[in-house]
């Protein structure tokens, strides 16, 4: 069998005493600061509503949302039947266990409370959050990656497999959290990042955000046939995994929003 050696890197970054910092805290980090940033620079470059200081505001809206939602939405939806019997375990959010889509209903939530508090169109407000979201999936899958968690299926014939620690079978597996950041992150970041600086997506809310969903959910899709699935669910209807099943219902949403969007006049 053919196998690459997982990279020693500690999950651990910095560690003085009792206080721990990990890469995956990094990730989180890293990536509502370069999110922040990239939503000020978009704003700053397409004057009007939102502004600058909406996104300043929102910031904190932005991680209460997702750590709430991302929380709630993997207790729903991959071991309700856990915390049914341990209501309790759900509150241990350092033991782990983020959804996306129950992060991405949190963010959209609190964009939609924001934006009525503000008086500004949660479409547009929505757009560019949603360029900036890849910046924060690229981070959090390479966190994957170097925890060794949200490992792929075993790939004995393919020469870039790797073993991962956290592996009972310690066969080698797809680095499937490596394809969902090229994915989900880099190539999702380069679409988004032409799409608003394009007239016809720009002057129209809730393009954007559109584009946002149908690629998300269409990379999510591919990248779950390279992905192991959750131990407690494996595979679900028709063999297709619950990340599958939740993304399906993004790109359905995101075709009907871009197409809703590109029926409205343009504005400035």
């Amino acid at each position: 069998m053919l196998a690459l050696a997982f990279p020693a890197i500690d999950p651990v970054a910095v560690e003085f005493g009792p206080i721990v910092i990990r890469w995956y805290a990094l990730a989180y980090l890293a990536g509502f600061v370069l999110g922040w940033r990239y939503c000020l620079h978009l704003a700053r470059t397409n004057p009007g509503r939102p502004s600058p200081e909406d996104f300043d505001d929102f910031l904190t809206w932005a991680v209460v949302g997702v750590i709430l939602g991302g929380r709630t939405g993997y207790v729903l939806f991959y071991n309700l039947p856990f915390y049914l019997e341990n209501p309790l375990d759900a509150l241990k959010v350092w033991h782990g266990g983020m959804s996306f889509h129950g992060g991405l209903l949190g963010v959209v939530v609190a964009i939609l409370l924001f934006s009525w508090k503000r008086g500004i169109s949660a479409l547009a407000f929505g757009d560019l959050i949603a360029a900036a979201a890849p910046i924060g999936l690229f981070f959090g899958r390479i966190a994957n990656f170097i925890n060794g968690e949200l490992y792929g299926r075993a790939a004995p014939d393919v020469p870039w497999a790797i073993v991962f620690p956290r592996d009972p079978l310690q066969l080698p597996r797809h680095p499937s959290q490596l394809y969902e950041s090229f994915l989900e992150g880099a190539v999702l970041f380069i679409v988004l990042f032409i799409a608003v600086r394009m007239p016809a997506v720009r002057q129209r809310p809730g393009m954007a955000a559109g584009i946002f969903f149908i690629g998300y959910g269409l990379s999510r899709i591919i990248a779950e046939f390279f992905r192991e699935p959750d131990a407690q669910l494996g595979f679900l209807f028709a063999g297709a995994t619950m990340g599958q099943l939740l993304s399906l219902p993004m790109v359905l949403f995101g075709v009907a929003l871009a197409l809703y969007a590109a029926r409205r006049p343009a504005v400035a």
